[in-house]
């Protein structure tokens, strides 16, 4: 196994939704999406996430397009509006998601993404 950032893998969104954040997680294609669905559990986005996210973390699956939504529950310290958090609306968990390290097989190459090829198989990121 080798280790890969989830920015390697991966791109998301993320936003409010009351008190808590949503962060959509989308593999670049279904090798990633399947290293994913083992790897990036509830557990481990609430670890990253340690003292940010109060509550319980949620994941949904979505397999049709590669992706995996996780609901952070309490993770805004009220909503949007109410909250004294300089990241109120959690446009940030998205990013700061994409920096955690996945654990993958030695064999599996990063996609090309991004019109610069930004990273490569091989290459470095």
């Amino acid at each position: 196994m080798k280790k890969l950032p989830l920015y390697a893998i991966a791109h998301a969104r993320s936003g409010d939704k009351g008190d808590g954040s949503n962060v959509g997680v989308l593999a670049y294609d279904d090798a990633g999406y399947e290293i994913l669905r083992g790897w990036l559990t509830p557990a481990r986005v609430k670890q990253h996430f340690a003292g940010i996210v109060h509550g319980d973390v949620e994941r949904f699956e979505m397999p049709n397009l590669k992706a995996l939504n996780f609901l952070l529950h309490d993770s805004l310290g009220g909503s949007g509006s109410a909250s004294l958090k300089t990241d109120a609306q959690g446009k940030t968990h998205a990013m700061a998601l994409l920096r955690i390290e996945v654990d993958v097989p030695d064999d599996y190459e990063a996609p090309v993404v991004g019109s610069q090829g930004a990273m490569a198989p091989g290459g470095e990121l």
